[in-house]
């Protein structure tokens, strides 16, 4: 009996030193960054964790499943949706949304996930029911922007706010998308014939304003090189009469320069007949007077005066 006294002793002191422990680590809870526990005291909301370090009374306080406090991304898998013109189309959405009240979150509502998936889904068969599919897939701000706003209303009380909601993908039938494929074909298709026509508009307007400019400027060259030769032949010409009224020349020298130029007149294989000028003959006289070995009188038979001389001969 003496052996048994200490036993039942250390094992009193064990189960007091397990319960203590139990007891204490029941009693503190630690609550990590980003998250907030619920607790229920005899079965009723008590109050939420806020992270670090908490104190509760034990097999009193019950500790719920933690709520996580982040802003959450959720893809919901594709759902079918009729349009306005009664086209299946298959639409994947994101949601963005945050749990900003943990009590809310857990008791307004079961499973708030679900609940925002189901309401995603119904929301958006009742915004893109009302558009066509080509309002559809050219809308996407449109129906992001809607699709927000009811979720966020709906989800207020739940805790939740919804921040945005975005459209992954819309899917028409393969039917559609082969016509619309074709369609963008045709349409790239008159895009590059409509591009190919202007590029040749524009070379041949391009062509010919370098063509006019072209002629424009050989003809301004052609001008200024005919007036250019006819100012040179005037001041030739001037020049010439200038030369030939300071040498002051004689009858005689004028017709034997003529006689010089007779040749020229009749050089050219078409000319069958050409005309001696009337000034021929009073050019013969002079220079047959002026060649008359006794320098003879002029044509009305008289004779030069005394002392003088012909050209090219002594007086």
């Amino acid at each position: 009996m003496n052996d048994v006294g200490p036993i039942i002793a250390l094992i009193v002191v064990v189960a007091i030193a397990i319960f203590a422990i139990v007891v204490i680590a029941k009693s503190i809870r630690i609550i990590p960054q980003a998250y907030a526990g619920v607790v229920e005291r005899l079965g009723r909301y008590h109050k939420t964790l806020t992270p670090g370090l908490n104190i509760l009374i034990p097999f009193i306080d019950r500790l719920l499943p933690l709520v996580d406090m982040r802003e959450q991304v959720v893809s919901f898998p594709p759902q079918p949706v009729i349009t306005e013109d009664n086209l299946v189309v298959s639409i994947d959405t994101v949601v963005y949304f945050q749990v900003t009240d943990a009590r809310a979150a857990t008791y307004e509502i079961n499973n708030y996930l679900g609940a925002v998936e189901q309401l995603t889904t119904t929301t958006l068969r009742n915004v893109v029911g009302g558009l066509n599919l080509e309002e559809a897939l050219t809308s996407r701000d449109n129906i992001n922007g809607q699709l927000r706003i009811v979720l966020d209303e709906a989800t207020g009380k739940w805790g939740i706010r919804v921040s945005r909601v975005e459209l992954k993908a819309i899917d028409p039938p393969l039917s559609i998308q082969d016509s619309m494929e074709k369609q963008m074909r045709a349409e790239r298709d008159r895009r590059a014939a409509i591009l190919t026509a202007e590029g040749t508009k524009q070379s041949a307007i391009l062509e010919a304003e370098g063509l006019r400019q072209a002629e424009i400027l050989r003809a301004e060259g052609d001008a200024k090189a005919a007036v250019l030769r006819a100012q040179g032949e005037a001041e030739a010409i001037l020049t010439v009469f200038d030369a030939i009224h300071k040498g002051d020349p004689d009858p005689k020298l004028l017709g034997y320069q003529y006689l010089q130029m007779l040749p020229q007149l009749a050089e050219g294989a078409s000319n069958k007949l050409w005309i001696v000028p009337s000034e021929l003959t009073e050019a013969l006289k002079g220079i047959g007077r002026a060649f008359t070995p006794n320098g003879g009188g002029d044509a009305s038979g008289s004779t030069p005066p005394a002392g003088s001389s012909r050209p090219g001969f002594p007086g």
